[in-house]
Formats: structure tokens, sequence, C-alpha cells
């Protein structure tokens, strides 16, 4: 997880924030217990309540679930959950600015998918590079 926070909304939706995109990443999957909230505090220097507040969203969104004495862990389906939820939220708020700037700089899809296409090929020579 990324060690800096930004001023544009508070930190604990910040870490479930990052939770979730690390779920929807692979780097935790289904059956994985979540970091502790005194090490994620700790080495986020942030205040545990701040934390345990981030995981409580969670566990109120049906992605995590508390087994006392044992930690807080990621639920089986949460990351088609996840899936079908940011999707929605992706159609439903960003892309309609994002189809707005392609319109107002009159961009083609043959552009578009030339653009991806170019920096996916950018990508692959970086990695065969190391």
């Amino acid at each position: 997880m990324d060690r800096e926070w930004n001023d544009s909304q508070p930190i604990y939706r910040q870490l479930r924030d990052r939770v979730v995109a690390m779920i929807l990443d692979g780097v935790l999957k289904e059956g994985d217990a979540l970091p502790s909230v005194r090490n994620v505090a700790a080495e986020y220097r942030v205040n545990p309540l701040t934390v345990l507040k981030g995981y409580q969203q969670l566990v109120d969104e049906g992605l995590v679930e508390s087994k006392r004495g044992l930690g807080m862990f990621i639920n089986n389906g949460a990351r088609n959950l996840l899936l079908q939820d940011e999707r929605q939220k992706f159609l439903a708020e960003e892309w309609p600015r994002v189809h707005a700037t392609i319109q107002r700089l009159g961009l083609t899809p043959d552009e578009l998918l030339d653009g991806s296409a170019k920096r996916r090929l950018k990508s692959k020579v970086k990695e065969e590079e190391r």
C-alpha cells in the first residue's frame, strides 16, 4: 500500500479504497487475512481507530468478516462483488467524463485502440529489457 495520503477524502476512506484495489488486483485473495489494525496503524503512522473505521466499512459492505480473536478476512465472492460495484460506479461516474473528453477531442475508436496498443507494446518492451 502507498504510504502517502491526500486531502481529498478522509484517511479511513483512502485505506478502504486501497484494500479494495488490492482485492481487485489479486494481491489480497478471498480467505486471506487483512493486516492487523495495529500493524497498519504503526506502519502508516495513523490512529488505530482510523484503520478500524476503514476496515469496518469493508465489513459493512460484506467484503470482509471479523473472526473474533483471529482478525479480519476477505469473504468469498468479495472480488466479484467489487467488480460489479466498481464497474457500475465507473460507468455512472467516470465514463461520462471520459466520453465527453473523447468527443471534445474528436478521437476515433481506432485512435483510442491504437494508443492503447502502443502503450501495451511499450510496457512489454520495458519488461523484456529487465
